[in-house]
């Protein structure tokens, strides 16, 4: 297992997801290695944006049949499971602004789960991967 601290400071967001993509666990998920960096930058980003936490940690566990990503917060409260799905049935246009980053989360990875204890936000993502 992998474990990184940061300072979720504004600007250095790609510094955060470059750290977290060039672990050895993430750099050997082969195929869904894609996917995996989405999801990555797209909670890397809220957290610096919106949490308002003087701290990320990041624990990654990977084995032969999955990798699991937790992202550790002491920021506002927030489950970004609550929020509605967007309606991607709408033009580009009508769509309201937000969302679609959490939901392409939840559709790219197999297991999505949030919690708020002793004042952290803890979300976990898992991934099954081949080989």
């Amino acid at each position: 297992m992998t474990r990184l601290h940061f300072q979720p400071i504004q600007g250095k967001s790609l510094d955060i997801i470059d750290a977290i993509l060039q672990t050895e666990e993430v750099a050997s998920v082969g195929n869904a290695w894609e996917k995996i960096c989405v999801v990555v930058e797209e909670l890397v980003l809220n957290i610096v944006d919106y949490s308002n936490s003087n701290y990320l940690d990041v624990e990654i566990l990977r084995n032969e049949r999955s990798i699991t990503l937790r992202f550790h917060d002491a920021g506002v409260p927030f489950n970004p499971l609550k929020k509605d799905p967007p309606d991607i049935t709408l033009p580009m246009e009508e769509r309201e602004i937000g969302g679609l980053g959490i939901f392409l989360v939840t559709k790219y990875m197999d297991t999505v789960a949030y919690e708020h204890t002793g004042g952290e936000n803890i979300l976990t993502v898992v991934k099954s991967i081949k080989g």
